[in-house]
């Protein structure tokens, strides 16, 4: 039977209503409500929602929406400047992360197969949590929000050439390794000369229509996202390189306000789609190698960003701060365990292992920074900031 979208609406939202109320009085993050109420409904729980997967592609969407308006918020000579500092740091924490967990899992008794991909796995840290939880303040005017964009930026090249590197190995990808390289400055190119000369001119001619500014921000994203995709790199860059090239526009700002709530209603999905697609049955196979590898990231993450930015000057406090929202595993991370297992290059064991440490890296890290740093959705008026 087709699943109904209508009732699979209403049993996500209306449930994540009851659970984020529940987790608002006793405390705790409402994104752990969102993945809870996943486990719950999905097929491996009640079964109340039987395909979670045909809700993937809208979930996707929150997160494109996500990288625009960071992109809006962020003037092109600030990024410039960071992405020479976080270059180095993202790859060289990248090293060591993958090392942790390459030899973690082949201590487990996995195949080397299994240790390398789950090595990848380790390398990348969350977009969505990262910046779920900063400031909106921070995250616009200040260095350490630049400092994580930067991060999550070279993280995410990193990825896609992981990504085309498994593609390779199956001799399923057509994409050469050198083209992300090429395309990434023909996109940022050609956005900029399409801003200048199209969308600038007509946003002084019709700023008086909302709607319509409306449409052009949704629709300027999701054009540059599926050129992106198209030309080898994720929608996800292909967003952020939209909203980068339109921030200079005068009413960057309004529509980065205007898309917030589509943003958020999309989001609320992809944490419920990621709870959903936990198998509870297998869970039980790969808890211990799960707990170790989720101790060692969520331990050797704020560790290993500390020590690196500490070299480059940055403050004592500014470095933990970033290390610890910073300290999980990725969805990335997902992707890349999800398209290894369809191309039969990670046991169904190992893939549920890299699920099972996305959760609970997601979860403790989580409750790190709700508890002790400043972010939006604090349960201390202290720590609250929008």
């Amino acid at each position: 039977m087709p699943q109904d979208i209508v009732f699979s609406f209403f049993l996500i939202f209306a449930g994540a209503l009851v659970l984020a109320t529940i987790a608002l009085y006793t405390r705790q993050p409402v994104l752990i409500a969102y993945i809870a109420l996943g486990a719950i409904a999905g097929p491996f729980g009640m079964g109340w929602i039987e395909h979670p997967d045909a809700l993937n592609d809208m979930a996707h969407i929150g997160i494109i929406f996500l990288l625009f308006l960071l992109g809006l918020d962020m003037q092109p000579s600030a990024l410039i400047a960071v992405l020479r500092k976080a270059t180095l740091v993202a790859l060289a924490s990248s090293l060591v992360f993958f090392a942790c967990g390459f030899g973690i899992t082949s201590a487990l008794g996995y195949s080397q197969t299994d240790a390398l991909i789950v090595g990848l796995a380790l390398m990348f840290s969350s977009t969505i949590i990262g910046l779920k939880l900063l400031p909106t303040t921070v995250l616009h005017h200040k260095h350490s929000g630049e400092l994580m964009v930067g991060l999550l930026l070279i993280q995410d090249v990193i990825a896609i050439l992981t990504l085309i590197l498994l593609g390779v190995m199956q001799g399923t990808s057509d994409i050469p390794v050198w083209q992300p390289f090429v395309a990434l400055p023909v996109l940022v190119g050609g956005c900029y000369l399409v801003v200048k000369m199209i969308l600038l001119p007509l946003i002084r001619r019709f700023d008086r229509y909302q709607e319509y500014l409306f449409i052009m921000a949704i629709g300027w994203c999701l054009a540059v996202a599926e050129g992106a995709r198209a030309i080898g790199l994720s929608e996800e860059i292909g967003a952020f390189i939209a909203g980068v090239t339109l921030a200079t526009s005068p009413i960057a700002q309004f529509m980065a306000i205007s898309l917030k709530p589509l943003r958020d209603f999309f989001l609320v999905m992809f944490f419920f789609t990621l709870g959903a697609g936990v198998n509870l049955g297998m869970l039980g196979d790969v808890l211990l190698g799960a707990g170790l590898l989720a101790a060692a990231v969520l331990i050797l993450k704020p560790i290993t960003f500390r020590v690196l930015l500490g070299r480059f000057s940055e403050r004592s406090g500014l470095a933990w701060d970033v290390g610890f929202r910073l300290g999980q595993i990725s969805e990335f991370s997902l992707l890349i365990g999800f398209v290894a297992l369809e191309s039969a290059l990670l046991s169904e064991r190992a893939s549920l292992l890299i699920q099972a440490t996305a959760i609970i890296t997601f979860v403790i890290s989580s409750y790190i920074v709700v508890f002790n740093y400043p972010n939006p959705i604090a349960v201390s008026d202290r720590l609250r900031r929008d």
